[in-house]
């Protein structure tokens, strides 16, 4: 689960441990206090982005959907983070050839490479469209699934014996 700034709230043990393996780190819940901001961790050139094989399309998906998010909220929050990710080498190069007008698919496919693990994954977002509270409109869930067989093996034998 993430906030409207793609900061990481919550996550089940199968994200915990995805995350875990992505950055040698044990599975843990996230710590409200300090979240980790997603956005950051796929586009900054020292976290995610090593592993990721299709950098430019996950790059430029995150950097469309904040620029909207900056457009529609007008909150510094959102404008300061739409600076941040476009302050990252390589970015305003990919956020370049991008139009606000362009369509979106709604489902994001990430390619991640460590070692000898490849994972291909398809990401969806489901946002409540009418929340009767401000803090549900701010709350965004986010689910990975396996987008081929050999990724979903490997999700499988995680399950029986974790990373």
């Amino acid at each position: 689960m993430v906030d409207r700034r793609w900061n990481l709230l919550r996550a089940n043990l199968a994200g915990q441990r995805l995350v875990g393996f992505l950055t040698d780190s044990p599975p843990r819940e996230p710590d409200p206090a300090a979240p980790v901001n997603f956005a950051d961790a796929l586009v900054a050139p020292n976290a995610l982005r090593p592993l990721i094989v299709n950098w430019r399309e996950v790059a430029g998906y995150f950097v469309r959907g904040v620029r909207a998010d900056a457009l529609a909220d007008g909150s510094d929050q959102t404008a300061a983070l739409l600076d941040r990710l476009l302050g990252y080498p390589d970015v305003p190069g990919v956020a370049q050839t991008l139009s606000i007008e362009d369509t979106q698919e709604p489902i994001l496919t990430i390619h991640f490479r460590k070692g000898e693990t490849s994972l291909r994954l398809f990401t969806a977002l489901a946002t409540l469209g009418t929340p009767l509270d401000v803090t549900v409109q701010e709350i965004r869930i986010e689910c990975f699934f396996p987008a081929d067989t050999a990724t979903a093996d490997i999700f499988k034998r995680w399950a029986r014996n974790p990373p």
